[in-house]
C-alpha cells in the first residue's frame, strides 16, 4: 500500500512522525509540503524527510487563492505518477481537492472547525474525519460531512506531539543565569481565520517592562512580524525566529504566555504555568482553561499579575494536573491504523 502525507504546519509535521514510524516500515510513504518557512526548519531540526511542492499564500486572500492554484497543479502530477492508496492530511485543501479528482481515499485529522475557510474547502470531499472527543460531531458536520464519517479519539493532539524525542544539548536564546525564563508566542497573523487586531503588543510591553531583571524571550513568526516587534520593543528583550524545537524551549520556560493555539496544548500538557491571551478562540484552549491546565487572560496587567503569582508560588499544581489528564488520555494514531486496516 502506498499512503501520500500532506503537511502544512510545524504542528502537523510533529503529528505525522509518529505516524510515519509506525506506518512506514510496512507501507511505502511520500510526505509532501509547502514553502513555508517555519516548516522547512522545523523538518531540519527534526531531520524530516519533506518534498517541497509551491508555497505559502500569505496574508492576502488572492495570493492564498493563486498559491493553492499553483500548488494544486504542480503536486497532482507528483501524485497521479506516485499513485498513493490513501491520502491522509490535517485538512489540506489542495490534498481534498486532488484526492477527490483522482479517485483516491482521503482520511484527515482536525481539531479547528474555526477555521471556516478550511472547513468548507475540504470537509465535503474527506472519507473519514478524526477529532478530539472534546470537541462535538457537529461542529464539522455543519461542513458538508456525514456525523458517521467523522470518528472521535479521547486526546488532544498534542499529547501526540509532546512525546517527541529532542535534542537536548541544542542551543537555546535564554541566558544562561539564575533568572526565571517567560517564553511569550506571537500569534498567528496570516491564517485565513484571523482578522482581529493583535493583542500581543502591549502584554509584551507590560512583560517586558514588569520582568526586566528575568529573561524574556518572544517567538515570533514571520520576518515581517519580527521585524514590526523590534520597531516597538527596541532592545529590552530577545525577539527570535521560530528555529527552535518547542518542546526543547518549552523544557526550559518557567512561564509560558500564548495565544491558545499549539504551543499553548504542548505547554498545558507537559505540565508548564501557562497563561493564553486567546487570540483566536478555540474549544481546545476552552477544554485546557477549564481542567484548569491554562490560565486565561487577555488584560496586560493581569497577566503580569498571573506571572508574579506562579513566581511567589514555585508549586508543583501544573506538573501534578498534567500528568492526570495525560493518563486519561489515548492514542489517537490507532485509531487512524483501524481505519486504514478496515
Amino acid at each position: 500500500m502506498k499512503i501520500w502525507i500532506d503537511i502544512l504546519t510545524p504542528k502537523q509535521l510533529l503529528f505525522s512522525e509518529p505516524i510515519i514510524e509506525k506506518l512506514g516500515k510496512k507501507y511505502d510513504i511520500l510526505c509532501t509540503s509547502r514553502d513555508y518557512n517555519e516548516v522547512s526548519k522545523l523538518a531540519k531540526i527534526r531531520n524530516f524527510d519533506l518534498i517541497f511542492i509551491g508555497k505559502h499564500g500569505g496574508g492576502d486572500e488572492k495570493s492564498k487563492l493563486k498559491a493553492s492554484i499553483d500548488r494544486m497543479e504542480k503536486m497532482s502530477k507528483k501524485i497521479k505518477t506516485f499513485s498513493p492508496d490513501v491520502v491522509i492530511s490535517f485538512c489540506s485543501p489542495e490534498a481534498a481537492r486532488i484526492s477527490f479528482g483522482l479517485g483516491i481515499k482521503h482520511i484527515a485529522f482536525c481539531d479547528s472547525p474555526h477555521a471556516n475557510a478550511v472547513m468548507r474547502l475540504t470537509l465535503p470531499l474527506i472519507e473519514k474525519l478524526l477529532i478530539p472527543h472534546v470537541i462535538s460531531k457537529k461542529e464539522f458536520s455543519k461542513y458538508g460531512i456525514d456525523e458517521k464519517n467523522i470518528i472521535q479519539y479521547k486526546a488532544i493532539d498534542a499529547i501526540i506531539t509532546i512525546k517527541r524525542r529532542i535534542n537536548r544539548n541544542a542551543k537555546l536564546p535564554f541566558k544562561k543565569n539564575n533568572k526565571k525564563n517567560i517564553l511569550i508566542r506571537v500569534e498567528e497573523e496570516q491564517a485565513s481565520y484571523t482578522s482581529k487586531p493583535s493583542k500581543i503588543i502591549p502584554i509584551i510591553k507590560k512583560v517586558v517592562s514588569e520582568f526586566e531583571k528575568e529573561n524574556v524571550v518572544v517567538l515570533g513568526r514571520y520576518v515581517e512580524q519580527i521585524k514590526n516587534l523590534q520597531k516597538i520593543v527596541g532592545n529590552k528583550t530577545k525577539i527570535v525566529k521560530m528555529s527552535y524545537d518547542g518542546k526543547h524551549l518549552l523544557e526550559n520556560t518557567d512561564v509560558f504566555v500564548g495565544s491558545g493555539g499549539t504551543m499553548t496544548a504542548e505547554s498545558a500538557l507537559m505540565g508548564i504555568p501557562t497563561i493564553s491571551y486567546n487570540a483566536v478562540p478555540n474549544i481546545i484552549e476552552n477544554f485546557l482553561v477549564k481542567k484548569h491546565l491554562v490560565k486565561r487572560e487577555t488584560d496586560p496587567n493581569k497577566i503580569s499579575m498571573q506571572i508574579k503569582r506562579i513566581f511567589e508560588a514555585d508549586d508543583k499544581q501544573s506538573q501534578k494536573r498534567a500528568k492526570i489528564i495525560r493518563s486519561q488520555m489515548e492514542d489517537p494514531i490507532q485509531k487512524l491504523i483501524k481505519i486504514i486496516k478496515e
